[in-house]
């Protein structure tokens, strides 16, 4: 069983309007309603590839129960913990004439001290049976910014490898306690090292602790720093399309690897192809399985001088 773990859940809107123009009224062609957050968008890609995942964090209100009769219709496991305050909601307008996205983001209910404990005891007990774990996503208002470096600690004591998909000074503080795994983007490895070479950032962010650093360096695809050496896997031609979702996308397809011991070159493989499948995908967040099969034989591999 994977565990995925979604502190600031939300329930994903997605609007597509047919041209997005400032200080304007728009009609909207179309509305997607799903539940969100990035841990959630992993788990339900898992589902998709067949894997058992369960998925906890928090929800709460009227926004929360929306979200959970939502998740009842997927196969992934609702372990989430409920809160006082209302589940947040996220807002992608889509501008079909060009393609681009527009995100608007709320920030999340104020968890309580009594909150958190509950979900550090859910936490701890869903360890138990996992073949490995998820940390994904923003903190809500009232989480301390130690928190993923908490869950870190509690995976790795439960011997669960544990992946950290987050950023700012929760990913500084969460690498610190060694995960196995961190992915970041260009920008929050720039934010976490100071350096924008990404060749340089990956390195000095797997000093700071991580035994792997998979950096996403957009449509260029994955810089990966492991123990078994430097790779680079990248799409076969640039795709277009809604990004939304690609990043977790990716963490998804990292996870299965691993769960299945499969080897550095097939995870990034996987990740890649999964993460063009989702910028291809009509709807905001999901894969296109069929592009994902035709991608993922053609994703290219280099493995670099680790020296360098």
């Amino acid at each position: 069983m994977i565990l995925t773990v979604t502190l600031n859940t939300a329930v994903d809107l997605t609007y597509r309007v047919p041209a997005l123009t400032p200080h304007a009224s728009h009609r909207v062609t179309q509305v997607i309603e799903r539940p969100g957050g990035k841990g959630l968008n992993v788990a339900r890609v898992l589902a998709a590839l067949g894997h058992e995942t369960v998925a906890t964090g928090f929800a709460g209100g009227a926004t929360g129960a929306v979200l959970r009769e939502q998740l009842a219709t997927t196969p992934v496991r609702d372990e989430l913990v409920e809160t006082a305050g209302a589940t947040r909601r996220t807002v992608a307008v889509v501008d079909a004439a060009t393609g681009d996205t527009t995100q608007l983001n709320e920030p999340g209910p104020t968890v309580t001290a009594a909150e958190w404990t509950a979900f550090r005891v859910r936490f701890t007990a869903l360890l138990d049976g996992a073949t490995a774990v998820a940390l994904c996503g923003s903190l809500p208002p009232g989480i301390h910014v130690g928190a993923y470096a908490e869950l870190v600690r509690l995976a790795r004591t439960a011997g669960v490898p544990v992946l950290l998909d987050t950023s700012g000074e929760p990913l500084r503080r969460g690498i610190a306690a060694r995960p196995d795994l961190v992915k970041p983007n260009a920008d929050e490895l720039a934010q976490l090292t100071g350096s924008r070479d990404p060749l340089r950032a990956t390195h000095e962010a797997r000093g700071r602790g991580a035994r792997t650093v998979v950096s996403s360096l957009g449509p260029d695809g994955l810089l990966a720093a492991t123990p078994e050496g430097l790779w680079r896997a990248a799409p076969p031609t640039a795709v277009k399309g809604n990004p939304t979702g690609a990043g977790d996308s990716a963490v998804a397809g990292l996870l299965s690897g691993l769960v299945d011991g499969a080897p550095w070159p097939d995870r990034l493989s996987r990740a890649v192809a999964l993460s063009a499948a989702t910028v291809l995908s009509p709807v905001a967040g999901e894969f296109d399985p069929t592009a994902y099969e035709e991608l993922l034989p053609k994703v290219t591999l280099k493995q670099l001088d680790d020296s360098a």
